[in-house]
């Protein structure tokens, strides 16, 4: 199993870093690639992460042709006469973004079964949502062995109210909805940039989308959908992601094609820590302090702190001078890091969904594994200005939504390299 070796203390990123299409984009973009009845759809500036691949077989073994060139950062696939309705375990249990196929694969059969959902084991993340925004529209819904399974003779339009502006279940539902008899209302919505970028997709289609970005969502209803094509967002998660490590490494990085409003309450927190934060025109420049400042973090859904970010700033908040407080509220488990982060001296209290972070270290390199996906980049992020080695290992969660992010960040001025143990014993 690949590890990734870090030698810290010394560096200083510097440099400019391009950022690729967006996991949390692209995942529910190919689950709307069930819907077009005709013709081609072509989504590019597609990330080649092991996550993209899981989706892909997801969409072919529902019957639709789908090529992935891995050169052009493409994903082409052909509207299919007949969609098969059932998701399996053998890949949906890798990746719990996988039940966004549920609205879509209703939407076309009027019959869709889908396995229970896998993923990172950041909490419960329950589905009711999911759930009872199809029940409102008319879907009977049940679970047998493992599998929910949906039936409905005609979907229609509904109003529904999410308890919690679920970012799945908006995508999950608004699919759903696109080819439903009526006009469906989804209020308390989920405002992402991932959900305004699934609604133009879906509006390419002939789609009739409005207010994705609001908290309403209004969608009416057509009779069918076509192919076309798309580019993905900016990984706005990745951006700030090389922004924190910008700040904590006290460097100078170009972020090419940052968006400023995607990346707000990060870059405002940045900010806070006394980081220089500089638009230009071919992205946002992040300059780090000598000594960043402490700072106190709540997780929210957006346009509040990304809960995707949340590892990453509780790195940089471990070396920021003084106590910190990082309060997560989106999901209940995801903060496994900072038991990780211990083994190379932080200190931290931890109750419930809060932590205290004593910043300033000293950080010593340490052998660590990765506990989730972002948990990967926050553990390598501290262990860039840990003092002597440190090695990541279970990258198999880094490669979900990061690609050759080591590389990345070597050009930057990292001394960093990834191994196979086993490889490297025959040599």
């Amino acid at each position: 199993m690949d590890k990734i070796i870090i030698n810290g203390g010394h560096t200083q990123l510097k440099g400019q870093v391009e950022i690729e299409g967006a996991k949390n984009a692209v995942l529910p973009l190919l689950a709307a690639t069930i819907l077009p009845s005709e013709g081609e759809t072509v989504l590019r500036n597609v990330p080649i992460l092991s996550d993209v691949y899981t989706m892909n077989a997801v969409i072919s073994h529902l019957n639709i042709p789908l090529v992935f060139d891995k050169q052009q950062n493409t994903v082409v696939t052909q509207a299919a006469e007949s969609v098969a309705i059932e998701a399996p375990y053998e890949y949906v249990s890798q990746m719990r973004a996988s039940i966004v196929v549920l609205g879509p694969i209703l939407a076309r059969n009027g019959h869709a079964r889908v396995s229970m959902p896998g993923g990172c084991t950041i909490g419960s993340r329950p589905i009711d949502l999911h759930i009872r925004g199809l029940q409102a529209m008319g879907a009977e819904i049940t679970h047998n062995g493992g599998f929910i399974e949906a039936k409905a003779d005609a979907l229609h339009g509904a109003h529904f109210y999410m308890d919690f502006p679920s970012v799945g279940a908006t995508q999950n539902i608004m699919m759903a909805a696109t080819l439903a008899k009526g006009t469906m209302v989804l209020e308390n919505a989920a405002r992402e940039p991932e959900i305004v970028d699934l609604a133009n997709l879906l509006n390419k289609m002939g789609a009739d989308v409005k207010g994705a970005g609001t908290d309403t969502i209004v969608i009416k209803g057509v009779e069918k959908m076509h192919g076309t094509t798309h580019h993905v967002v900016q990984d706005r998660i990745e951006a700030g992601t090389f922004m924190v490590a910008a700040a904590m490494t006290q460097g100078n990085v170009l972020i090419l094609d940052a968006v400023r409003e995607h990346n707000r309450p990060l870059l405002s927190k940045l900010s806070e820590m006394g980081v220089d934060i500089i638009q230009e025109e071919d992205g946002i420049r992040v300059i780090g302090p000598e000594t960043l400042k402490s700072v106190n973090v709540k997780t929210l859904p957006h346009p509040g702190f990304p809960t995707d970010m949340q590892a990453q700033m509780t790195a940089a908040q471990a070396v920021a001078n003084g106590e910190s407080t990082m309060i997560e509220t989106v999901f209940e488990n995801r903060f496994q890091h900072l038991e990780e982060m211990r083994r190379m001296g932080l200190s931290a209290d931890i109750s419930r969904n809060s932590a205290n972070i004593q910043g300033g270290g000293p950080f010593s390199g340490a052998e660590v594994r990765s506990t989730d996906l972002r948990a990967s980049a926050a553990l390598i992020l501290l262990g860039m200005v840990a003092q002597g080695t440190t090695t990541v290992g279970h990258l198999e969660h880094l490669d979900r939504g990061y690609y050759k992010f080591h590389e990345k960040l070597a050009k930057l001025g990292a001394d960093i390299k990834r191994i196979n143990p086993k490889e490297s014993c025959h040599v």
